[in-house]
């Protein structure tokens, strides 16, 4: 893939840089191939034809579009709907709790930033990469592609993507676990504020269908610290609700609970063989995904 350039809302050129040479690659067997391999376990002629990308070095003479030479005088290598081995679909939260922002970024615009580094990174190594945002329901589902200007394509639905409605993720995640076909990576970024035991059950359908799933825990520094030490009116981003409280009466109870709550999704995303991160929004998200990235390329 030709270097980025320019500047885009969700993709910083300086995580680009961060990035470039890093990989993500599929720790679970993916139609019998490892996956990032590059190499389709499909052939003959059953294959979709997709899309044309530029020829590069190292590429199969065979697959070059003669056709299309003799028209534009360039090598162009023809894509089918399997070249690649894996598929990867990224599944961002946009409901209205992503948009709670302590820290200059919302869960969303951070989740977002998250999304366009890992488009940029997937279609670097020359594999497939889609989009699904959702809330209550399934707000936008752009397939995945290999071509470099499907990252343009996935930029600018996230620049004109909004938060809105309350969470329901197991839902979502149940009905579009059975929507897709085709083995591969799932990555879930979100707050993940519903029942965790709905939550998880719904993150190992994707398992079942023998998906590999990588989460990204996403809470702002107030959720996990509750830092609050006058009386404040807390109300809710995805109700009506509203409470006039003192913080230091609640800060224990809360801190419990959240510790009940994150305990519970970590040990059932180990049990359940999946990749778990929380992530503290006051962080940086480059610096967040450089150090996962050269984690998880060690324990490959």
């Amino acid at each position: 893939m030709k270097r980025y350039k320019g500047k885009q809302k969700y993709l910083d050129p300086e995580v680009v840089k961060m990035i470039s040479k890093m990989e993500i690659r599929a720790r679970l067997v993916v139609e019998g191939f490892i996956s990032g391999l590059h190499k389709s376990p499909y052939q003959g002629f059953s294959v979709e034809f997709a899309e044309h990308r530029e020829y590069v070095p190292g590429d199969e003479i065979k697959h070059i579009d003669w056709r299309l030479f003799g028209k534009s005088d360039r090598y162009y290598i023809k894509l089918y709907e399997e070249d690649t081995n894996l598929k990867c679909y990224i599944l961002l939260d946009v409901s209205h709790s992503m948009s709670y922002s302590s820290n200059g970024m919302s869960k969303f615009e951070y989740g977002a930033n998250l999304s366009g580094a890992l488009t940029y990174l997937m279609l670097n190594q020359m594999d497939s990469v889609g989009l699904l945002t959702f809330d209550d329901s399934i707000r936008r589902y752009i397939p995945p592609r290999a071509s470099p200007r499907h990252l343009k394509i996935i930029l600018h639905e996230l620049e004109e993507t909004r938060t809105g409605n309350p969470t329901r993720v197991s839902n979502i995640f149940h009905d579009f676990a059975e929507r897709i076909k085709k083995r591969g990576l799932i990555i879930v970024i979100s707050d993940l504020l519903d029942d965790p035991g709905e939550v998880l059950t719904s993150l190992q359908h994707f398992r079942h269908k023998k998906h590999e799933v990588v989460v990204f825990h996403l809470l702002d520094d107030d959720e996990l610290n509750f830092p609050f030490d006058r009386l404040t009116l807390f109300r809710g981003l995805e109700d009506s609700l509203e409470i006039l409280a003192e913080p230091h009466a609640l800060r224990r109870t809360y801190l419990d609970h959240l510790e009940q709550f994150l305990g519970r999704l970590k040990k059932g995303c180990r049990d359940g063989n999946i990749d778990y991160n929380l992530i503290n929004t006051k962080d940086s998200f480059g610096k967040a995904l450089t150090q996962y990235l050269a984690m998880r390329q060690r324990t490959y």
